[in-house]
């Protein structure tokens, strides 16, 4: 059924699609999820993978000297927390701390006021 949903996909596609991200958008957006189910799960499946297992292994690395440095006595959410932060550093550093603590402190103070 897969194939079959490819074949008729193929006439009603734009040329300018190149990629698995750009046909996904392409369902989005005229709503024909429902015309091809089979390939859009299909798109959702193989765009959720990761290319290699280096990310897994990153991730697993980084959950491993968390654990090691702040020993056991770490609670789940926090450690959840703490790996996601050293997994994705890049987007972490780019983060504006001042604002953040800023717009925290503000709801903080608005909670105070009740």
């Amino acid at each position: 059924m897969l194939c079959e949903e490819i074949e008729a996909l193929k006439p009603i596609l734009p040329l300018e699609i190149q990629n698995s991200i750009e046909i996904l958008k392409f369902f989005a957006c005229n709503n024909r999820s429902t015309a091809f189910p089979n390939l859009f799960i299909a798109l959702r499946i193989l765009l959720t993978i990761p290319v290699t297992v280096a990310s897994g292994e990153i991730s697993f690395s980084k959950l491993k000297l968390i654990k090691t440095y702040l020993r056991s006595s770490i609670q789940q959410e926090r450690l959840n927390s703490l790996a996601i932060m050293s997994i994705e550093s890049e987007i972490s550093r780019s983060l504006d701390l001042d604002k953040i603590l800023k717009d925290f402190a503000e709801k903080k103070a608005t909670k105070i006021a009740f």
